[in-house]
């Protein structure tokens, strides 16, 4: 999935620290056939994203995009708040 930006990629996922002063951790849940036994199997990965507004809180769904390094972990940064947390 690619936005109009240059084709840069977005994806969606759960905010699960907003520890830091401009950063939040997103997790990003995917489902995927084992390669040997084809069963779904639900990889994680953790992308560091910017958040500058400091908008995003533990528990929400957002949608980040792929940027420039903005550190030396981050890549990535906040588009929009899909759904806020419970």
């Amino acid at each position: 999935m690619t936005d109009e930006r240059g084709g840069r990629k977005v994806r969606e996922g759960i905010v699960v620290s907003d520890k830091m002063e401009s950063t939040v951790v997103v997790a990003i849940i995917e489902r995927v056939a084992h390669s040997k036994y084809k069963k779904m199997v639900q990889r994680t990965k953790k992308l560091y994203a910017d958040d500058n507004g400091k908008n995003a809180s533990t528990g929400d769904r957002v949608r980040v995009m792929e940027v420039r390094p903005i550190s030396k972990l981050k890549r990535w940064r906040i588009t929009d708040i899909v759904e806020r947390a419970r």
